[in-house]
């Protein structure tokens, strides 16, 4: 248990609301849970999350993970991802996210690069069998040891973790946690290519406290999130500011309107956390005219070059906050006025609202040398995207840098001051969450044969789109399954008379 002098780790704000409010509901399953991964939904109190936390905490341990080692997930949107993340911090593990889009090729690589100990997964998500990819992917990386899943129908050697939190369990040893240690890692791409990402608690509640103080969500706070768990942003989002907040999370597997807007309802949300385009889109459809008790939207931008451009929010009853994200870098958030245009965003430190000039909480913004924004701050994983240092024969060590050059195109506006983001970073695509180097969809066509074409469209909603031209398409989407590569690839080629 974390000594009461010890920073807090997510473990430990767990276990404070735990002591104040054991009965209190805290969890709640997506309603159409049963199509997603052919489970039933569920509804956790504190103390019931609680005996299935260290139900897998004891058998993480009893597996034989040491302290320190990476246990990666690959799970959507439900109830055993949280359980799943704060039974590995309670372990002593370091939590590896991946995106529901890595199939083999890409969960082989960050499962090498991480060296991760274990893997944990569900059996079916949207009717992908992500037990057998998992299995496939964990063949190849020489360093997992252990398996594990949620759902039915698991392949043969991979553990039921449904019958782990059901069944009897000594109650684990107390694992010391230290908040300055690494508690996820989640993976970006930058100009160099692939990149993990370690974070420390501290870089975690510091990234969630920023959210959760620029937004002015209150405590006790009924939050419904609609993102995928697989980044940086979506768990500090999410999961922080509900452990920060002590109220409930209820969660929304992306995306249907109908099944949100009974969610919202039905739980009296008083938080949206949602992908900011895709909140604009509903409002515009008028959804939260119909959802009375909605009072917070945060809305995510993972093209925030899009925010200046975007729509004024005219909806009368809900504040909205934009929040900024640069890849696994960082994010800052700003929260709308009533005239409901996004906030200007001034270079130098930025923190709580209408806090103290000095205040840091969330970091600091610059305006680089290259005419790109930087980040640096207490969530920012400065030494993850340092460039590899060079031999030198100088006697006199060069100036570590202290910040991360987000590759985002900014500049100054004259009149205001206030810094314009302008372009993405050049030479990486975003396909919502997903990004990859644009050369990579070049090098992919290749393998189809000579006619094939890959390409990038813009798209307001996910930043682009793939399109793809090949002289059959069903054989470049097999040929592109078998290669293991994800399903925005795949689906490129699809036959566009058939779409329609």
């Amino acid at each position: 248990m974390t000594a009461p002098h010890a920073s807090p780790t997510l473990d430990g704000l767990f276990r404070r609301v735990l002591g104040r409010q054991p009965e209190a509901l805290a969890l709640v399953d997506p309603a159409d849970k049963m199509r997603v991964t052919v489970t039933s939904p569920q509804r956790l109190t504190f103390a019931q999350a609680d005996r299935a936390i260290s139900a897998l905490t004891a058998h993480f341990i009893g597996s034989g993970l040491p302290a320190n080692s990476v246990i990666a997930v690959q799970m959507p949107n439900t109830v055993e991802f949280m359980l799943t993340v704060l039974a590995a911090h309670r372990a002593g593990l370091i939590v590896a996210l991946l995106p529901q889009l890595f199939r083999q090729a890409e969960l082989t690589t960050a499962l090498n690069r991480t060296g991760a100990r274990a893997i944990v997964t569900s059996s079916k998500i949207d009717g992908v069998s992500h037990a057998d990819l998992v299995m496939n992917a964990a063949a190849e990386a020489f360093s997992i040891r252990y398996v594990g899943g949620f759902g039915n129908d698991l392949p043969e050697g991979m553990m039921s973790l449904d019958a782990v939190m059901a069944g009897e369990f000594e109650p684990p040893i107390a694992v010391t946690q230290d908040a300055r240690r690494a508690a996820i890692i989640s993976f970006d791409v930058t100009s160099d290519g692939f990149r993990a990402v370690p974070r420390t608690h501290l870089n975690l509640i510091s990234g969630g406290l920023a959210v959760f103080l620029e937004s002015g969500l209150p405590q006790g706070a009924t939050i419904l999130s609609a993102l995928v768990p697989s980044s940086f942003a979506s768990v500090a989002s999410s999961l922080v500011t509900w452990l920060l907040s002590g109220g409930v999370l209820a969660l929304h597997h992306p995306f249907d309107s109908d099944v949100l807007e009974r969610e919202i309802n039905a739980q009296a949300c008083d938080v949206l956390v949602a992908p900011a385009p895709l909140a604009q889109r509903l409002a515009e459809s008028g959804l939260f005219d119909r959802t009375p008790t909605l009072r917070h939207v945060l809305g995510l931008w993972r093209a925030p070059e899009q925010v200046i451009t975007s729509a004024a929010w005219e909806v009368a009853q809900t504040t909205f906050t934009d929040l900024y994200l640069f890849g696994e870098a960082g994010l800052f958030g700003a929260r709308r006025g009533a005239d409901g245009v996004p906030v200007a965003i001034m270079p130098g430190s930025h923190g709580a609202p209408r806090a103290v000039a000095s205040s840091s909480i969330a970091g600091e913004i610059i305006l680089t040398p290259k005419g790109t924004l930087g980040l640096r701050g207490p969530m920012v994983p400065v030494l993850a995207y340092a460039a590899p240092v060079e031999p030198s024969n100088s006697l006199i060590p060069s100036k570590a840098i202290d910040y991360v050059d987000t590759g985002f195109a900014a500049r100054l506006d004259r009149s205001t001051g206030a810094i314009c983001i302008t372009a993405p970073p050049s030479g990486i695509m975003a396909v919502g969450g997903y990004r990859f180097l644009s050369q990579d969809l070049s090098e992919w066509a290749k393998r189809l044969g000579p006619n094939a074409m890959l390409t990038a469209l813009p798209d307001r909603l996910s930043g682009y789109r793939l399109a793809g031209r090949a002289s059959d398409n069903a054989r470049a989407r097999d040929a592109l399954t078998e290669l293991g590569l994800n399903p925005l690839m795949v689906e490129a080629f699809r036959d566009r008379a058939a779409a329609d």
